[in-house]
């Protein structure tokens, strides 16, 4: 049986045989998605989340179900069927974080304090069953596309990265870990006005979320890959999150350094093999602005270790030096 034909008895036995299917932008995986416009005129979507590609849709469920648990607006699930990996889905509709802001730049800031709320609010909660806290060398193994795809040539600088990341990362798996969604930035969240509060933010992408400390996310969204932050943004809602969530102002900016560095060299390797792999060479352009925030972050006074071990690496072929 062709996927084709996999996707059209999913939505016959869903009831949406009839449907109309327009295909919508994926994402870095090998998931795709389509809107599903059903015959009274109501949309879902379709998540494709094929196993042959090596995809499942079980974390996604398991994730999914935890958030909708405590409150927070993950999308409801119409029909699944997991062995083939096809979800349908809540549509949350197109008002996705970054096209609100392209649009109206004043809502900048208010959408990413918005979405800091969110975070605050999530790391109050309990941690999904079954779920460990990455330590520190595992964190710092994950940099290892860095290494193998965005700069093979300096594959013999790995360990001496990872020894220098797991140091700079142990005071970070200290503290009390959290759900991290991991993929948490602005074309992953989608406004919506008709609901209240931090319930506003429609999840999206959460299926390889693991457990570390809160700073993670907000790097993620703060430090995105995808667009640059107007001036001050950064900083004002990495202020307000450990203004209201009363945490140590230093201890908290020296683990966001950290996660920042170790994220975004990961990131680095991750679109390389993207575009060369899976051929998708538009992730080479968003390189240089990763590379930024690698450099930003190594910065910090207390990363100078880290700083001197990736000295050599060679910035993008299109980035600045």
């Amino acid at each position: 049986m062709t996927r084709d034909a996999q996707i059209a008895g999913f939505l016959a036995e869903a009831g949406h045989g009839t449907a109309r299917r327009v295909p919508l932008a994926g994402d870095a995986s090998a998931r795709r998605y389509e809107r599903i416009v059903t015959d009274i005129g109501d949309s879902l979507i379709l998540m494709d989340a094929d196993p042959a590609t090596g995809e499942d849709t079980r974390a996604f469920l398991d994730i999914r179900a935890h958030l909708f648990r405590y409150g927070f607006s993950a999308p409801a699930v119409f029909a699944e069927d997991t062995q083939a990996g096809l979800l349908l889905l809540e549509d949350f509709g197109d008002d996705v974080f970054a096209r609100v802001m392209d649009r109206d730049p004043s809502r900048e800031r208010p959408l990413y304090r918005l979405a800091a709320d969110c975070l605050s609010r999530l790391h109050e909660k309990p941690l999904p069953e079954g779920m460990l806290p990455m330590d520190a060398p595992a964190l710092a193994a994950m940099i290892e596309p860095a290494f193998s795809h965005y700069a093979p040539e300096c594959s013999d600088l790995l360990p001496d990265a990872v020894t220098a990341f797991t140091e700079a990362l142990q005071p970070v798996t200290e503290v009390q870990p959290v759900l991290a969604l991991r993929d948490f930035h602005a074309e992953n969240m989608v406004l919506l006005s008709g609901r209240h509060g931090d319930r506003q933010v429609g999840l999206l992408d959460f299926q390889d979320a693991f457990v570390t400390h809160p700073a993670y996310d907000l790097v993620s969204m703060l430090q995105d890959a995808r667009r640059d932050l107007s001036d001050g943004v950064e900083e004002e809602t990495l202020g307000y999150f450990i203004t209201t969530t009363k945490t140590d102002d230093a201890a908290f900016r020296h683990a966001y350094a950290a996660l920042g560095a170790q994220r975004n060299l990961r990131i680095l390797g991750v679109f390389s093999r993207l575009a060369k792999a899976r051929g998708k060479p538009q992730y080479l352009a968003l390189q240089p602005r990763v590379w930024r925030h690698v450099w930003q972050n190594l910065q910090h006074p207390a990363l100078h270790r880290l700083r001197d071990v990736l000295g050599s690496l060679p910035a993008p072929e299109t980035g600045e030096t």
